[in-house]
């Protein structure tokens, strides 16, 4: 994972991912049929609340308690776990937040683990840390399951293997999966060979790794919420239940979670509730992990805090919404990004997470992320905590180029400086006519540089035959 774990290892800036993403026809058909199936089941589920637009504020106002008082709720539920018998470690970056997981893992005596799907883990790198200790870790989620097998990386937050189609994954489970050897492509065996493959896993599993959904600080309450059961054979199963957790993943209270309950299956999966709600207070005697270990992750987040603007992002609750309706992420799919947090989500939180690295390979991705989006605002109609997506990629962009000279500063610095004069403004309208003589049916497609900055990407409008002030002059005058 590098020295920025939040990024993967050589990714290049999004624009050259983006370039060969798109040539990959295969990628975009399975991209734009997944997409626009889920964006219509999520409609169709918002539609049934007559309050949802009340609930997503609610929402936001929830989180931004939150963070305004985070330091307060963290002191109030590690009192809450501690006083049911869980132990809470703090990791301030990757690395601890690693070492704490591997000695944990060793203390149990395991040299395997069964993982409930966690982006917090993959945010740090934990399975290849795991592996640098000679722990092997499984993961049991099923498109996560795809993803491992297939030595491949994740491409959606709630569907990480949304990039594979049902014959891809059969070829993956062949090469990968005993007793497979006669295994079809209907998406029925598919599941019963992955179910067999992971029930071994569950029952021989004396530690189990986790993510979480929500946190309850008034009783230390854990919370995770899946489709496939998975996570309740991970959550009850194994003697040691080891949770990872972003510290933003906090409600205050009960009645708080309710309206996330409410907010994250109609925005994810398009239910009305999640299959599978799994909750857990501390250790149970006789029921369930004997030994539950709670680390909770900074890894950039109160960095990403003291930013007024950026800081909304960490109101995410990790539903996908934002994904399925951007322009750009279903035509590049969300390996392009560089990162476990793709599309517009990921554009603004990946960045503020990453920043201040030295490697230059990943401040050069972390830049160029801002930019990848057209500004059209469907992430924000779509987000059920209300993060005004747009203004951060602004706010960031405004960031990522502070003290630089770029194409577009300067051009921006000379259209200033020739529109504060009729004159100077009068004369540039001249010279652009001749544009004219390049367009073809009213578009210009092509110029040389600097020009091509801007005509590599999208065509530009012909200038008409007579300005408007000029319009104006003969008709008015």
């Amino acid at each position: 994972m590098g020295r920025n774990p939040v990024t993967w290892l050589g990714s290049p800036a999004f624009p050259s991912a983006a370039r060969d993403a798109l040539g990959d026809m295969q990628l975009r058909g399975n991209l734009a049929h997944a997409t626009s199936t889920i964006r219509t089941k999520r409609t169709a589920a918002v539609e049934e609340l007559p309050d949802w637009e009340h609930l997503r504020l609610a929402g936001a106002a929830i989180k931004d308690d939150v963070l305004s008082n985070l330091d307060g709720y963290l002191e109030r539920l590690e009192a809450a776990v501690t006083a049911r018998g869980g132990v809470v470690h703090w990791a301030r970056d990757a690395a601890e937040a690693n070492e704490i997981v591997l000695r944990l893992v060793q203390e149990a005596g395991a040299s395997e683990v069964v993982k409930v799907k966690s982006m917090a883990t993959a945010e740090i790198g934990l399975n290849e840390a795991l592996a640098a200790g000679g722990v092997s870790a499984i993961e049991t989620d099923l498109a996560e399951l795809i993803v491992q097998l297939g030595d491949d990386r994740p491409s959606h937050i709630l569907v990480p293997a949304i990039h594979r189609n049902r014959s891809e994954i059969r070829d993956i489970f062949r090469g990968r999966m005993s007793d497979v050897d006669g295994l079809s492509d209907r998406p029925a065996d598919l599941a019963e060979a992955a179910r067999a493959h992971l029930r071994r896993k569950f029952l021989s599993a004396k530690v189990a790794v986790s993510g979480a959904n929500f946190a309850v600080a008034d009783t230390g309450s854990v919370v995770v919420v899946e489709s496939e059961g998975n996570g309740r054979m991970c959550l009850t199963l194994p003697e040691t239940l080891i949770t990872v957790m972003g510290i933003e993943k906090l409600v205050p209270t009960w009645s708080d979670l309710e309206v996330f309950l409410q907010l994250l299956p109609r925005s994810s999966t398009a239910e009305r509730m999640n299959p599978y709600t799994s909750v857990w207070t501390g250790v149970t005697p006789g029921d369930g992990p004997q030994r539950f270990h709670l680390v909770l992750l900074d890894n950039g987040r109160t960095k990403t805090l003291a930013d007024r603007v950026g800081r909304q992002a960490l109101r995410c609750i990790r539903c996908s919404a934002c994904l399925n309706v951007c322009p750009v992420y279903e035509r590049t799919g969300g390996q392009a990004y560089g990162s476990v947090y793709p599309g517009p989500i990921g554009a603004i939180l990946t960045p503020q997470l990453g920043a201040g690295t030295d490697d230059p390979e990943t401040a050069a991705l972390l830049k160029s992320l801002p930019f990848a989006s057209s500004l059209c605002g469907a992430c924000y109609e779509v987000c059920p905590v209300r993060i005004d997506i747009p203004t951060v990629l602004v706010h960031l962009r405004g960031k990522a180029v502070e003290g630089t000279h770029t194409p577009e500063s300067v051009a921006m610095a000379a259209a200033s400086w020739m529109m504060r004069s009729p004159a100077r403004f009068r004369l540039a309208q001249r010279a652009a006519s001749v544009l004219r003589l390049v367009a073809r049916r009213g578009r210009v497609k092509r110029l040389p540089w600097p020009g091509s900055k801007w005509t590599d990407s999208r065509d530009l409008p012909a200038p008409p035959a007579e300005t408007f002030s000029a319009w104006w002059r003969r008709t008015r005058g």
